[in-house]
């Protein structure tokens, strides 16, 4: 169900809400350029400060454009496990395919505090897991041997690791039947080669139909191929941290014609010294142009 590449899809705002005509034109061009899979309501698409409704209203509108033609990984995680219990709920009731949990950031459980609380969820709600080990971002890291415990629950069946550690995703693999999906943009062929079955990008948001090239290049075992287009693709990836993410990732859709930019606070509009660099990364891609249709680059 979970492979190839998937979009972590940022939230298009205007005029301060969600903006739900932009997200289904937004989901239609992520189907439409062969992204395997949607995943609202992540980092990228600013899920910290969605209010309850709106996080709902997202993965609702993302569920009935998608249509069935693709899976839909809601991300139903929070550093309450009654809220994550019930976002996934809900995600389940409105025809979510899985969920994407986040581990608990701020509050640092322990180790046996996140088994308890993705074990609750998985046995509480009967919905595919897709556990979320981002810990640059939470505080906290799911260490393999956690990962491994929840594995032997039957709806836990895969983890979105960005530990940004190759030995971790290789531990991982190694002690658990999980499926890896890859976190990061960048280490993606990488995890490929250690096992991984995909990704959920940051950088598809940009270009969704060169990353879905390179995982199907490497599905069908023409590995020079997904080698080139990963080095092809390579500073974009990069480029797309050069701020907090989605600073970038919405700046260039601005600069792309597809995004009016808005964010919400606490995030802004980037740095002029890096939406310099930016407008540069995205002119070497020949991407600044695509919204007049004249684009001969990468899509």
């Amino acid at each position: 169900m979970i492979s190839g590449s998937l979009v972590a899809i940022v939230t298009p705002f205007k005029n301060g809400a969600v903006d739900e005509g932009k997200l289904v034109e937004l989901v239609e061009r992520q189907i439409r350029e062969g992204t395997r899979g949607i995943v609202p309501c992540g980092t990228t698409g600013e899920s910290a400060t969605l209010s309850r409704e709106e996080h709902e209203k997202v993965i609702r509108i993302t569920v009935e454009t998608v249509n069935g033609r693709v899976p839909v990984l809601a991300g139903t995680g929070s550093n309450s496990t009654d809220e994550a219990l019930l976002m996934t709920k809900y995600a389940k009731e409105i025809g979510a395919d899985a969920s994407l949990l986040i581990t608990p950031y701020y509050n640092k459980p322990t180790q046996d505090g996140l088994f308890k609380h993705f074990e609750l969820i998985a046995k509480k709600v009967d919905i595919p897991i897709v556990l979320y080990n981002v810990p640059g971002r939470t505080g906290v890291n799911l260490l393999p041997e956690t990962a491994a415990y929840l594995s032997q629950i039957d709806n836990i069946i895969a983890i979105k690791e960005a530990s940004g550690s190759l030995d971790q995703v290789s531990q991982i693999i190694g002690s658990s039947d999980l499926m890896v999906i890859s976190g990061d943009d960048s280490l993606t062929l990488p995890m490929l080669a250690l096992g991984a079955k995909g990704v959920i990008s940051v950088v598809a948001n940009i270009v969704p139909g060169r990353l879905a090239a390179m995982l199907s290049a490497w599905e069908n075992g023409n590995i020079e191929r997904a080698r080139a287009i990963h080095l092809e693709l390579f500073d974009l990836m990069k480029g797309m941290f050069i701020e907090t993410n989605p600073i970038p990732v919405k700046e260039a859709l601005k600069l792309m014609g597809l995004l009016n930019g808005e964010f919400r606070l606490p995030l802004c509009r980037m740095t002029e010294a890096n939406l310099e660099k930016l407008k540069s990364l995205l002119g070497k891609y020949n991407l600044l142009t695509e919204c007049s249709g004249k684009c001969g680059g990468v899509s």
